[in-house]
């Protein structure tokens, strides 16, 4: 990687190919079995979303190309699943360090090529490197049983992998989902694939390329670049797949479901959310706010779990809004690249036009849309002018029929409506197909508690929001999915269950209940 720092540059498609050009000087494409490798398929363009400028393009893998790595992966799998735990152990932590070493690389990379602030994804590539290092320390730790049944058996099981996983991402978050869903797969000894949006794949096929040199063996981290029609179809229907790992929107999760179901692949869903902040009379209104504002204006509001309905306790309701207005203008929005932004752009033109106009259809509704930020020049009329800018949106009076309400708008706003009590709260939160994220603001133990249990929700907060650790369990309720992506139980996601039995005496006798019908 060439001596590129962020703080000397300005995002610009020439930015980006320069970025793009630093980290792949032979060329970009996907990663097949330790090798950069091109695509059969066709021509897909990859865009700023600071400036709406074209700055590089790539081939689609394609359907050949699926196949060429699908076989790579199964004799990564089988190589990877066949080395000792401990040493899976030890490849992973020295991942974990070489991840951690080009910190800066990754972050710049995934900063100029999706628009995200350089400020968070540094603190991205900082927790991809801390999920390998904890899945690390869980690869030498995964165990079965040994169970006592009638008769003169010893009788134990084995937990082993699914043998090639493929996980399927999204392009708010490219490098921390990639990262998410590639290390417990890793240590539980599969072979993984990740598919990127064909939007953001670059920090993938990097942080792939970086694993690689830190010593997995080829084929155990394959990245397949392109189009969910093509390349996503072609790996999640294959029968060289054990199981399929989804991120991203419900329409598309279900298709995805369905389609490797047919094929008897099983998988795990982290679909959208739609989650309730919830914000009573005796909080700490100061600190909520503050933490309001975080829940849906980080990442643009680019986020499943972000904090996308804010319900205020009616004799609060005023002065919250105004607290959560206030510090929405105090917002910088500007050049994902310099370090005193926190608000960058919208990563796709598509997801541009669904965001205005779910505002747009808001307002209609009968909400008031409050935006207080500032659009700096640069992003209005200059240098970033043709980028995907939506700045900080509140909208006030989000009734329970506004489009807004039920709708996951997948960006910077955030509807504000008030409640009475605790109970209409709860009916509040939970008159919602996504169950995925939550939180609530009281200084009353008892009531906190209460929300927490009554709310339909994987994740939920107390007087805090959107804290995540790999360490903890994350998933959805109903629309939001189905399974857990992290925290040790996600090994049992990415491993099967055998049972073992051995006789003890020199002829058991079969159990009675099958003695008379044979054993199955």
């Amino acid at each position: 990687m060439s001596a590129l720092a962020a703080e000397s540059l300005a995002s610009s498609a020439s930015t980006a190919a320069a970025v793009l050009g630093a980290s792949f000087p032979s060329g970009f494409g996907s990663f097949v079995h330790g090798e950069v490798a091109p695509g059969t398929g066709r021509r897909l363009t990859l865009t700023a979303a600071a400036t709406g400028e074209a700055f590089a393009a790539y081939a689609d893998l394609g359907q050949d190309g699926a196949d060429a790595l699908l076989e790579s992966s199964r004799r990564g799998a089988a190589a990877w699943g066949a080395t000792d735990a401990f040493a899976r152990a030890a490849v992973l932590r020295d991942v974990s360090r070489a991840i951690a070493e080009h910190g800066e690389e990754l972050a710049l990379l995934e900063s100029a090529t999706t628009g995200k602030p350089i400020r968070d994804t540094r603190a991205e590539a900082a927790k991809v490197a801390e999920m390998f290092g904890y899945y690390a320390g869980w690869a030498d730790k995964v165990t079965g049983l040994t169970i006592p049944v009638p008769g003169h058996w010893h009788t134990y099981t084995e937990r082993v992998p699914w043998g090639v996983v493929v996980a399927i991402t999204p392009w708010n978050a490219p490098m921390f989902t990639g990262g998410w869903n590639a290390a417990a797969p890793l240590a539980a000894g599969n072979a993984v694939v990740v598919k990127p949006s064909e939007f953001t794949p670059a920090s993938t096929v990097r942080l792939a390329q970086i694993a690689f040199e830190a010593g997995l063996p080829a084929g155990a981290l394959n990245v397949a670049a392109g189009l969910g029609s093509t390349t996503g179809a072609a790996l999640t229907t294959d029968r060289r797949v054990g199981k399929v790992s989804f991120i991203g929107s419900v329409p598309t999760g279900r298709a995805v479901a369905v389609a490797a179901a047919q094929a008897g692949i099983p998988t795990v869903l982290e679909l959208g959310g739609k989650s309730a902040n919830i914000v009573f009379a005796d909080a700490d209104l100061e600190r909520a706010a503050d933490g309001a504002v975080s829940a849906i204006f980080s990442g643009a509001g680019q986020s499943c779990v972000a904090g996308s309905r804010l319900l205020v306790q009616r004799s609060a309701y005023e002065d919250f809004v105004e607290l959560v207005a206030h510090r929405a203008s105090l917002l910088r929005l500007g050049d994902p690249l310099s370090p005193d932004t926190e608000i960058g752009p919208i990563i796709t033109a598509r997801q541009y036009e669904t965001v205005t106009a779910l505002i747009a259809a808001g307002v209609e509704g009968g909400a008031r849309r409050i935006t207080s930020a500032q659009t700096p020049a640069a992003v209005r009329e200059g240098a970033l002018g043709g980028g995907f800018w939506v700045p900080p949106t509140l909208l006030a009076g989000v009734s329970p029929d506004n489009v807004v309400e039920s709708t996951e708008v997948f960006g910077p706003v955030v509807g504000a409506d008030a409640f009475d009590d605790a109970e209409e709260a709860i009916a509040r939160a939970n008159a919602s197909a996504f169950g995925l994220a939550g939180a609530v603001w009281t200084e009353n133990v008892a009531r906190a508690h209460h929300v927490a249990r009554s709310v339909d929700a994987g994740t939920f907060w107390i007087n805090a929001y959107k804290t995540i650790h790999v360490a903890a369990p994350f998933g959805g309720f109903g629309d939001s999915g189905h399974g857990r992506s992290s925290g040790p139980g996600v090994l049992d996601e990415y491993t099967q269950t055998k049972a073992i039995w051995t006789p003890t005496a020199p002829a058991p006798v079969p159990f009675p209940s099958l003695a008379s019908e044979g054993v199955r």
